[in-house]
């Protein structure tokens, strides 16, 4: 027998006896959807039901995501059918539910007493990668996900396993729980039990509890009109999980998806709460467009999303181009059609981006204008990829609009009585936008010139004879020299956050004053007006 160790005498007589009850009932006594002798028996002559498995040393050759009819995420209910669902249930009225099935939220928020509200989520996907030990710590890096994205802190776990015990090693099972709990054990959540079944697919879950300040919960339903969006992760695992399942070769995105997927969103929830936002969700199965669309209809506000913006792995566009559109997709498509609207020149892989489901996707924060350069700042010191892909606006007319250009306009501000359009390829976009890596597609429209421009930005700033903080201002005056209105708005929120402070900003600023005269110092005075302005709305 090369499959499993050969049968002791005992061994024999358990099978023997076994299959004599199974043929005489008509009916494998295990699997009632079976015959007996069974497959299994007859290819590889073992009997699941005498309690005969694989011999040990079998994992390594199985593919786990050839198990799977759909992967990771993709393998959710869609959202129409899901959302149809929910409408239907009765409410919960309980006081103490601070966000529960009615708010749709990411987690559900319960405040057990004066000092302790509880955030608790349960998510439960199939394999997206084929070796076990990276699995797992894809689907707790998931799992954990829906607590930072309300800015709370994870403290235990449960799991949940499904797992063809009968017919694969249970090696595979080790190495799953084994890389889930490294990861739980990151992010400083204990693993306290669990629940086990048998199924013909893999499947692995966790539920996480956390706690957090009931005053500083991050909804998704609290987004408002003049919001930007931030994406902490790229898009595509889905167009690359899929491309990988139908076997196509080459796939340069894959080993940087893999590691996203195990990356926590533990710094970036750190970062939101410390800045203050208005909204969060994390993006997973239903797609970008899909989890927006749920933030929009609950705040009751709409969105512009720039498609050239949108961070992606490399070769998920080209892929895309080529027609490598999972199922997964469409269905995403059909929650979001009626509230889509495609602007004219948008290439169509920019579309089926944002629907394609992810696995441990990032968060997407709506933060006030205001405080989003100290976002960024926060979002950088910390090493997360900041991508800034839009904003909110008023009205329910359109809930997502995707237009071509990252700007188009929107942001021209009046400069010394003239038209000044904050174009894209400014300071401030290099400095507020997504850090390149290997893998990644950063805005895939962006030429290579534009990612030197950034290159160069970031050899500059960097201490060498003068100091960083000295470099921080002086590139402040040549800023306010420029009259910049989004350029000063990211160099004083990053001055800030490296312990600047607005007096010495304004001294800064005279320097500007000393050589461009009155019309300098009439902008900077009407540039800092605003901004109180901003602050005092906020």
């Amino acid at each position: 027998m090369s499959s499993h160790e050969v049968l002791s005498e005992v061994g024999a007589k358990k099978r023997s006896r076994v299959m004599t009850r199974s043929m005489k009932l008509g009916y494998c006594i295990c699997d009632v959807n079976r015959q007996c002798p069974c497959d299994m028996l007859i290819s590889q002559d073992i009997c699941p039901c005498a309690g005969e498995r694989p011999a040990p040393g079998a994992a390594s050759e199985v593919r786990l995501t050839a198990l799977s009819t759909n992967m990771g995420c993709a393998s959710k209910i869609n959202a129409t059918d899901l959302e149809g669902l929910l409408v239907r249930l009765p409410q919960v009225n309980d006081p103490a539910v601070l966000s529960g099935l009615a708010a749709g939220d990411d987690a559900g928020v319960y405040r057990l007493n004066e000092s302790t509200t509880l955030v608790q989520t349960v998510d439960v996907f199939t394999p997206c990668v084929d070796d076990p030990y990276v699995f797992g710590k894809i689907c707790a890096a998931n799992c954990l996900s829906d607590i930072y994205a309300m800015g709370a802190v994870p403290r235990t776990a449960l799991s949940i396993l499904a797992f063809p015990s009968e017919t694969h090693d249970k090696e595979i099972m080790y190495q799953m729980l084994k890389g889930a709990m490294e990861v739980l054990k990151d992010a400083g959540c204990a693993l306290l039990g669990g629940h086990s079944i048998k199924d013909k697919e893999v499947k692995l879950g966790f539920s996480i509890t956390g706690t957090i300040d009931a005053t500083k919960v991050v909804s998704l339903e609290t987004a408002r009109s003049g919001d930007v969006l931030v994406l902490t992760k790229p898009l595509g695992v889905g167009v690359l999980s899929f491309a990988q399942q139908i076997g196509r070769t080459s796939l340069m995105g894959l080993p940087a998806a893999h590691a996203s997927m195990m990356e926590l969103n533990q710094q970036a929830s750190e970062a939101m709460v410390k800045v203050g936002v208005s909204a969060c969700t994390d993006i997973t199965g239903f797609g970008l467009f899909g989890h927006l669309l749920r933030m929009l209809r609950h705040s009751g506000v709409s969105a512009r999303i720039y498609a050239d913006a949108l961070p992606s792995f490399a070769g998920v566009l080209e892929l895309l181009r080529e027609g490598v559109i999972p199922g997964a997709m469409e269905r995403n498509e059909e929650f979001v059609a009626g509230d889509l609207v495609v602007g004219e020149g948008v290439a169509e892989e920019y579309k089926y981006l944002g629907l394609s489901a992810e696995t441990s996707g990032g968060l997407m924060i709506a933060v006030p204008r205001v405080r989003h350069p100290m976002l960024l700042q926060e979002l950088a010191t910390r090493g997360v990829l900041a991508a800034t892909i839009g904003e909110i606006c008023s009205g329910r007319d359109t809930a997502i609009n995707l237009v071509t250009t990252k700007y188009g306009g929107a942001m021209s501000l009046k400069k010394n009585q003239s038209e000044c359009v904050h174009e894209a390829g400014c300071c401030s976009d290099v400095f507020g936008g997504a850090e390149a890596r290997p893998g990644v597609d950063i805005g895939s429209t962006v030429p290579g010139s534009m990612k030197a421009f950034g290159d160069l930005i970031a050899s500059v700033t960097a201490t060498g004879k003068i100091d960083k903080r000295v470099k921080e201002l002086i590139l402040f005056a040549l800023v306010v020299k420029e009259g910049c209105e989004a350029c000063l708005d990211m160099h004083y929120g990053k001055a800030l956050g490296m312990g600047i402070t607005p007096e010495e900003l304004d001294e800064a600023a005279w320097c500007a004053v000393l050589i461009g005269g009155a019309p300098v110092k009439m902008a900077y005075g009407r540039y800092l007006a605003s901004r109180k302005s901003r602050e005092q709305g906020q």
